[in-house]
Formats: structure tokens, C-alpha cells, sequence
């Protein structure tokens, strides 16, 4: 079977726009959140981790007459990025008369979201350094992704598909109509337009497809996205989730006493609940045989195993056992091939789902201690707040930034950790100690699954 390689990354988040503000923000493991600036946001604890009001693209604000909300606008600018950082990107389409957004997009000197001086989008590898700057993906040079992909790449858009993910979609545009705070669309706009959106910037002419299972639903787009390659139904597909502020979902969850009212502390003795982040993470998943045959530049690492379950329990609780997110964990260091121990073929670090909810981290921990009881974890969410449908992704991300520098950053301090929770959250950066990192997501409904991702091969 061929492998599913990752070949790039695209990141908006509350660090910061692009992938290497992502990284420079995991070394600083210094965050907190925000309170919304949303008057309307009548409920207790209205935090939130929010992408920096700098980096929010200005545009486009639709497409192809498609009203276009936050969620769809940073699911664009992450993508942009990602197939950008994999070369993909074809050259400027010439100026047609035809409209395919406002903001940003009319703005021929300016990418979505991202100045082209940012650190974000500079440089087509990595150095194994947090401050190393990427060279050579300057949008404003000769490739733009404004004119979609490149056929250089030898690529066929009817083999290139694109899995996204989100909770909320562009539901802001809606609650703006609602409240009359937005001016009312003439045209009616789905809810979860975000794979099309970027389906029809890039011109993807694949199965385009958006997930949306709650907290899990990023992992499972990208596991469709692998299953995807391997049947042979795409050569390329652009994969992962986004996310943004949505006053219901806030509100729900205050509802549910389920919010910290102070930050996202998983696996802590103090937590109290989660915070919600916002951003986009997005990966470009490639079949091996693909990239060797255009010379892809850089390989993150590779989507080795994937592992489905649902608890078949509670519509929001976990079950209290974790036979099922045992079940998927180890159903994907199966299929990947990773043990235990150090060494390439061991297992070196994990990215759990680790909410911050009491039930949630504790059931987790207990796997963990079973299944992997030294192997450290990095918590994502203590760092940007839980991106729920993008939760995945944004772990998926930094796996692959983890095993591309070797380096597992040190972990936001937490507080005292819960005796419950006896799972090791390192507090400096260190070496990895194994060729393979598990990640796991897991939703309401019972969704639950675990992603292996390995190193690239030499």
C-alpha cells in the first residue's frame, strides 16, 4: 500500500497567522484567553483563544456571489498556505472580469490574511529552529494561488480532492442576520460551505467533501482524506478543519457549565471546563508515488494509521471505561505499525484530546497509562484553546511539526496536575525518543479517533 505523505501545512490561529508562528508559539508556551468582543455575548464566561484581529482576513468576503463567513475565510487563508508550502500553487490567473471575491482577493499584491513580509509564508522548508524563517513562499512572487493549482506539478484536478471539517461552519454570518447586527444577504448561504469554498479557489475537481461529527471531525476528514489516496480516488487531497467564534456555541456551552473562567488547562487539578479556540489547520495529504514523481520538496512525515469507535453511550459524555478510544488507539498503532519503546518504530509522543473537562481527561489519562505510560504528551489545547471541529487538525499539524524538527516543545504550565491524570505533560523541550506520534480526537455522540503519524522516510 502507498504511503500517504504530508507535504503541507497551512496554519491561522490564535498564534498568529502561518505554520511557523504556529511552531515559534509551541516553543513560547505562553497564552491565555480573551474576553469575546462580541456586545451580544450575554453569558458568564465569554473567553475565548482568538486569531490576532491582525491576522483575521480581510476578504474575500464571498464567492462566486456565495456570502462568505469567518470560518470560511480562515479555512481559505490555511489552505492557501498548505498548498503553497507543497508547490502546488499555479501561477497568477490573468484578470478575467470575473469576480471571485472582494477584500483580500481583489488585492493582487496581498494574500488572505497574511502579509507577505509575516514569517508565515517565507520558507519552503524548515529548519529544525523555532525562529527560523521559511524562504522562497513569498504570495506576491511567481506563485500565486490565486490562479489555483499548478499544472507544472503534473497534477490532474480530477484527482485532487479536498476533506474539510468544521463545528460551526459560517454560522456567525447567520447569527449577524439574526440580530440585524449584519446587513441581510439577497442570497440564501449554507451553513458548511467550507469545503467547496476551497474546493472552487483551487479548482479541485475530486470529491469535495466537509465533516462535521463535533470535536472529531477534523481527524475523521483527514482519515477520509488517507482512505481517499489509498483507494486510488485521489492522488492529492487538502485536508483538515477550521473553526470561528460562534456566539450559540459559546452560549451552549456556558449552558452546560462546561467553560473554565480562567483558561484551558487540561490533565490540571484546578480545571474546571474548556475554553474554545478559533483558527484553521490544513494539511496536504499526497500519495507517495505522486510526490516522488513531481519532486515534492518537503515531507513532514506520514499518515501511517488511522483508528475509528464510537462509544454507543452518552450523547455528550464519554463512557467511563474508554474501551472505545482504546479500541481506536490501538487499532491505529496497528495499522501503523508502532510500538512501544524508543527508537524509529516506537511510539514518541502523543497529542490527546484532553479537553480540560473533568470525565473526558481522566478517562483518557487511563488509556494513556495502559497503552503508552512513558510516552510524553504535548497539549495542543492548553496552548490555543479547544478549536473543536478543527481540534484535529491543529493536532495533526503540530504532530507533523514535531516529527519534521524532532523536537517536542515544552508544554503550557497547567497548574498542579490531577493524581488522576498521571500522564507526563514535559515542561521543557526535549528530543524525540520515537519515529511515530498519536493523536487523538474525540466529539459528542460517542465519535472517537486516533491518528498515528510517522517520520518520513529517508
Amino acid at each position: 500500500m502507498d504511503d500517504v505523505l504530508v507535504t503541507g501545512l497551512g496554519a491561522l490561529s490564535p498564534l498568529g497567522a502561518g505554520t511557523d508562528a504556529f511552531w515559534r508559539g509551541m516553543h513560547a508556551a505562553d497564552t491565555a484567553p480573551l474576553r469575546v468582543p462580541d456586545p451580544l455575548a450575554h453569558m458568564d464566561h465569554p473567553l475565548m483563544y482568538l486569531v490576532p484581529e491582525a491576522d483575521v482576513p480581510d476578504g474575500p468576503e464571498e464567492q462566486d456571489g456565495l456570502p462568505l463567513g469567518r470560518g470560511s475565510r480562515f479555512a481559505l487563508a490555511a489552505a492557501r498556505e498548505a498548498v503553497l508550502d507543497a508547490g502546488l500553487a499555479g501561477p497568477p490567473a490573468p484578470d478575467t472580469g470575473r469576480d471571485r471575491g472582494r477584500g483580500a482577493a481583489q488585492d493582487a499584491g496581498r494574500d488572505t490574511g497574511q502579509d507577505a513580509g509575516r514569517d508565515g509564508v517565507r520558507d519552503a522548508g524548515r529548519d529544525a529552529g523555532p525562529d527560523a524563517p521559511r524562504a522562497g513562499l513569498d504570495p506576491r512572487g511567481g506563485l500565486d494561488p490565486r490562479g489555483g493549482l499548478d499544472p507544472r506539478a503534473g497534477l490532474d484536478p480530477r484527482r485532487v480532492a479536498v476533506a474539510l471539517s468544521s463545528g460551526m461552519g459560517d454560522t456567525d454570518l447567520h447569527e449577524g442576520w439574526w440580530t440585524g447586527q449584519a446587513p441581510a444577504s439577497g442570497r440564501w448561504a449554507p451553513t458548511f460551505p467550507v469545503a467547496s469554498v476551497v474546493g472552487g479557489w483551487f479548482g479541485a475537481q475530486g470529491v469535495n467533501t466537509c465533516v462535521s461529527n463535533a470535536c472529531a471531525a477534523s481527524g475523521y476528514a483527514l482519515s477520509v482524506a488517507a482512505d481517499l489516496i489509498r483507494s486510488g480516488e485521489a492522488d492529492v487531497v487538502i485536508a483538515g478543519g477550521a473553526e470561528a467564534y460562534s456566539r450559540v456555541a459559546l452560549g451552549c456551552f456556558n449552558r452546560l457549565g462546561a467553560i473554565d473562567p480562567e483558561r484551558c488547562r487540561p490533565f490540571s487539578a484546578e480545571r474546571r471546563g474548556t475554553v474554545f479556540g478559533e483558527g484553521a489547520a490544513v494539511l496536504v495529504l499526497e500519495s507517495a508515488a505522486h510526490a516522488r514523481a513531481r519532486g515534492a520538496r518537503t515531507v513532514y512525515g506520514r499518515l501511517a494509521g488511522a483508528g475509528w469507535s464510537c462509544d454507543a453511550y452518552h450523547a455528550t459524555a464519554p463512557e467511563p471505561s474508554g474501551a472505545q478510544i482504546e479500541r481506536a488507539m490501538r487499532e491505529a498503532l496497528r495499522e501503523a505499525g508502532a510500538g512501544g519503546g524508543s527508537g524509529p518504530g516506537g511510539l514518541g509522543f502523543v497529542m490527546p484530546h484532553g479537553t480540560g473537562t473533568e470525565l473526558n481527561d481522566v478517562v483518557e489519562s487511563r488509556v494513556l497509562g495502559a497503552l503508552a505510560p512513558r510516552t510524553p504528551l504535548y497539549s495542543v489545547k492548553a496552548l490555543i484553546g479547544h478549536t473543536g471541529g478543527a481540534a484535529g487538525a491543529f493536532a495533526a499539524l503540530a504532530a507533523a511539526l514535531v516529527l519534521h524538527h524532532k523536537t517536542l516543545p515544552p508544554n503550557v504550565p497547567i497548574g498542579e496536575p490531577d493524581p488522576e491524570c498521571a500522564v507526563p505533560l514535559p515542561s521543557g523541550s526535549a528530543p524525540m525518543t520515537g519515529g511515530y506520534g498519536l493523536v487523538n480526537a474525540y466529539a459528542f455522540g460517542g465519535n472517537n479517533i486516533s491518528l498515528v503519524f510517522g517520520e518520513a522516510a529517508a
